[in-house]
């Protein structure tokens, strides 16, 4: 963010609305738009908001013109690009589709750019993948502008991002922002990726231990899926950290130590399967911290974040946290 007023990206109209309050005037809600949305978007256009939507379809882009000729409100939106086949998206290649849109989306005056998200580059491994899924973000997104340029469309915004090749873009030329977000806290899906190290992610559950069943090699916890969510996301990946990995109360890694299972309210901790390692000697009552596989998933079960700082334990500041949409 440039500024206390932005820009900022949301993926609810809820998160919009709380950053609308908090001053936060410039933003982007970067899922697509259906017409029931459109008073909410509405309101906060009203307030002072300029809130982008984003849409992939001329459908969309037509009950956003019809809806600006019916209330006088113009909503500016951006065309969604798909740069990798990971998700939603026009292709950068389909001239005819890009057009299409444009033409009905300029006949509201709501044309604001093209954005793109290379959701693909979750599934890179190595410097030389990230920095290639990067270059191909860059460039279908600058095509896409080019393409409505051509056209005689305006294209002020060029919009790309996803945390893995943000880290790894070498080339930047067209494009007039970048979005990622999870690079605040990291997890073990990046570290995964390759993006960070294990010891560079920020986010963990605090939990403790509730018993034991040893002829089985477990110890059990109170932070089961509920707590940790059902986020799998590093069972594609070379090494797969189960429901997450273990540390100490201090954050200290505890060596293939792994959260194997998860039940709604019961976690397993337990050896990881074809280790030579042993089962620290934990005890009933002793605090343990899990580092997750998506701090957005995890993140999503708590309503705060109490901050520590480094292997310290004195709660220096809690920050509240929303959910819904």
């Amino acid at each position: 963010m440039d500024s206390p007023r932005g820009p900022a990206t949301v993926s609810t109209l809820k998160e919009a609305a709380r950053f609308a309050e908090a001053g936060v005037r410039n933003m982007i809600y970067a899922v697509g738009i259906t017409p029931d949305k459109l008073k909410a978007v509405d309101a906060l256009r009203r307030q002072g908001v300029d809130l982008a939507v984003v849409l992939d379809s001329p459908e969309q882009a037509e009950f956003l013109t019809s809806h600006a000729r019916d209330t006088g409100i113009a909503i500016a939106a951006l065309i969604e690009i798909d740069c990798d086949g990971h998700r939603s998206g026009v292709r950068p290649d389909a001239t005819a589709r890009l057009i299409a849109i444009g033409e009905t989306l300029s006949a509201g005056g709501a044309l604001r750019g093209v954005l793109t998200h290379a959701g693909g580059s979750y599934g890179a491994r190595g410097r030389e993948a990230l920095r290639a899924c990067a270059q191909a973000e860059r460039d279908g997104v600058v095509l896409a502008a080019q393409t409505l340029r051509d056209a005689g469309f305006t294209c002020p915004v060029v919009s790309m991002g996803s945390t893995p090749t943000v880290h790894h873009v070498q080339d930047l030329s067209g494009v007039t922002e970048v979005r990622a977000g999870v690079f605040v806290f990291h997890d073990l899906v990046m570290a995964g990726i390759g993006v960070c190290d294990v010891d560079d992610i920020a986010l963990s559950v605090l939990t403790t231990v509730i018993g034991h069943q040893r002829e089985k090699g477990w110890v059990l916890i109170d932070a089961g899926w509920m707590a940790m969510s059902r986020d799998r996301g590093t069972a594609n990946q070379d090494v797969d950290q189960g429901y997450g990995l273990v540390c100490d109360v201090t954050g200290r890694l505890l060596a293939d130590i792994v959260m194997v299972d998860a039940n709604q309210e019961h976690g397993i901790i337990a050896v990881r399967p074809g280790s030579n390692a042993v089962l620290p000697d934990l005890q009933i009552g002793d605090r343990l911290r899990i580092l997750p596989n998506h701090a957005c998933a995890t993140g999503a079960h708590h309503d705060r974040y109490h901050v520590v700082r480094g292997p310290g334990d004195r709660i220096e500041a809690e920050w509240p946290r929303f959910g819904g949409w």
